[in-house]
């Protein structure tokens, strides 16, 4: 299809390895753009190519520290001011998506406020993956392409061709997720039940659903200090389970997730490349996978460019 409007994809520094494998995926060449860091801190990015009358992709994931974010805004305000055509943010992880509501009193709604940011800086589209609540979407007054990792993750479980498998969801609020992994791989459902002694801290857990002498697949968004997935791990192996692996899409890893990981019974954890591995000197990550999402983003990319339904990407 002939355009009017060239295509140019930028990166923030924070997704610069992403994008650079997205790029390739397309055929494309990287947009040139650089950040100057002042000696107090503050810096300014600059784009380095025309963007009069383009679409313009800037990818970013933002994931902490908040300068990550911030840049990304930046960037848009940048080539909104150039005069782009459409700015489309591409978001492999949506940071600050776990503050979708008020949860307790006096609290903010933070992902409802970065909505807000990306307007106010001109944001015309969002691209996602995997949002903790889809509900987010409708905090947006313009439109958002959420896709799902499950599109890397399904053919990689078939590959493994796991007897006796089961999915399970480390919590209620992923009971959703895990159903559909369950539903396209016809295999039982387990749920995992806790209870939290504060944030990042579970108290107790327990299992709905058979386990003894079952392949398990822990099915999850995100995961963050691995408290929860080392501990439904383990209580799934004392309860008879004969493996148990988990997914993730995004690999937060803080605090002592690597630690607990290693120190679990988990046989792998599968994550995608939204957020770069950012171990510890000496850390033990030999049950960390990491599968590519670089060309689904693409594929993604290239239809929304090109004015063709994104449909068939969707897995569930």
């Amino acid at each position: 299809m002939d355009h009017v409007h060239t295509i140019k994809i930028f990166s923030c520094r924070g997704s610069k390895y992403l994008t650079e494998k997205i790029v390739q995926s397309l055929k494309l060449k990287l947009g040139e753009s650089e950040v100057t860091v002042f000696s107090d801190g503050e810096f300014q990015p600059a784009l380095l190519e025309s963007v009069r009358g383009a679409t313009v992709f800037i990818v970013q994931s933002t994931y902490p520290p908040v300068e990550n974010l911030f840049e990304l805004l930046l960037m848009i305000d940048a080539a909104k001011r150039a005069s782009a055509y459409k700015v489309i943010a591409v978001m492999p992880y949506f940071g600050w998506a776990r503050q979708d509501r008020k949860d307790r009193p006096r609290v903010s709604i933070g992902a409802k406020l970065v909505a807000n940011m990306l307007n106010a800086a001109g944001c015309d589209r969002v691209m996602t993956a995997d949002l903790h609540a889809d509900q987010i979407q409708g905090f947006f007054d313009f439109p958002v392409d959420h896709i799902y990792a499950s599109t890397i993750f399904l053919p990689y479980l078939r590959n493994l061709n796991i007897e006796n498998l089961s999915i399970a969801a480390p919590d209620m609020g992923g009971a959703k997720r895990a159903n559909a992994y369950s539903r396209i791989l016809q295999c039982p459902l387990i749920v995992c039940h806790k209870s939290r002694e504060r944030a990042n801290v579970v108290d107790s857990m327990t299992a709905i659903g058979e386990v003894e002498g079952k392949n398990i697949v822990i099915v999850d968004d995100m995961i963050d200090t691995a408290g929860t997935i080392a501990k439904a791990a383990n209580m799934l192996m004392d309860k008879g389970a004969a493996s148990v692996r988990a997914l993730a899409t995004h690999a937060v890893l803080s605090g002592a997730a690597y630690d607990n990981i290693a120190n679990s019974k988990l046989q792998e954890l599968v994550v995608s490349d939204t957020i770069p591995l950012r171990p510890a000197p000496g850390a033990d990550i030999s049950k960390i996978k990491v599968l590519s999402i670089a060309d689904l983003f693409a594929d993604v990319i290239d239809k929304v460019y090109n004015y063709q339904s994104i449909t068939p990407t969707f897995v569930y």
